[in-house]
């Protein structure tokens, strides 16, 4: 399955940019448009990037590439958002360039600010970081799986929600 947004889009290992497989970024896509309120993909540009149609309209990217429904998102300043964003978002799609503790929380901060009541959030990081995720958002390991091709280690997707497709196996990786 060819996704323009890999073609157009070469990944970035100096800013631990990689893109996960075609079939991982149309899973994520349908788990954020299956919520009926606006979805914001923090640091997420190649899912937000895959979104096509009118459901693109409700689609937010925080990240520091530019594009429609954008904001230059840097998790170093992670508490200054603007206040229309405040509450606003009841799907959160997260991964950020790296994994440590001090970048979780400041992630977990701006969650905190832009989640609607009861907002979804979908994560992904390494299984180290587990307690971690669930201590900051209140987050459980999924089953299914992110596969991301030019990653030497394997993560997992972590959600403060549950449905069928987040508890099947992910196919291409085969657990």
């Amino acid at each position: 399955m060819k996704n323009p947004f890999l073609v157009k889009h070469k990944e970035k290992a100096e800013f631990n940019q990689y893109w996960y497989s075609a079939k991982t970024i149309a899973f994520l896509a349908e788990q954020a448009l299956a919520s009926p309120g606006e979805v914001c993909f923090l640091s997420c540009p190649s899912v937000y990037g895959s979104v096509k149609g009118p459901d693109r309209d409700r689609c937010f990217l925080f990240d520091k590439v530019a594009g429609n429904n954008y904001f230059p998102y840097d998790f170093n300043r992670a508490e200054d958002i603007p206040v229309h964003f405040k509450a606003r978002f009841s799907f959160i799609l997260i991964d950020p360039p790296f994994i440590t503790r001090e970048v979780w929380q400041a992630y977990a901060r701006t969650v905190r600010m832009i989640g609607a009541k009861d907002a979804r959030v979908l994560c992904s990081t390494i299984d180290e970081n587990a307690d971690l995720l669930r201590e900051l958002l209140g987050v459980e390991r999924a089953t299914f799986r992110p596969l991301i091709p030019n990653l030497v280690y394997q993560y997992s997707f972590f959600a403060n929600f549950t449905n069928e497709a987040l508890e099947t196996v992910n196919e291409e990786i085969g657990f």
